[in-house]
């Protein structure tokens, strides 16, 4: 049974763009991790401060894989050897886990 991820990134207005630039620079980085099924970066409209990072994983294990391997990779990286590390766009981070128990898909016309 497939597994959902999101991250909530509480974003402030000013470091939305320094964000999105970030997961543009990364792109690619999760489509060829095993069990890796979807990715979507959703920019909040109205209301809130909250960037959801939605990923979808074939089950825990392979999530798990990647957030011990590509994952830390690419958020330990931050440009030339040497060089600091950027400040994080986010001001706060929560990870959501769920079970997919139904899904749907539009029907073939």
């Amino acid at each position: 049974m497939s597994v959902v991820k999101i991250n909530v990134l509480t974003v402030p207005a000013e470091q939305r763009e320094i964000l999105e630039k970030r997961f543009a620079s990364r792109a690619h980085v999760v489509e060829n991790s095993d069990g890796f099924e979807w990715f979507e970066l959703l920019r909040p409209v109205e209301g809130t401060d909250q960037y959801l990072v939605y990923t979808r994983w074939r089950d825990e294990e392979s999530f798990q894989a990647w957030m011990e391997g590509p994952m830390k990779a690419a958020h330990q990286g931050g440009g030339a050897e040497g060089a600091e590390r950027p400040k994080p766009a986010a001001s706060g981070s929560t990870l959501w886990s769920f079970e997919v128990v139904q899904q749907a898909a539009p029907k073939n016309a």
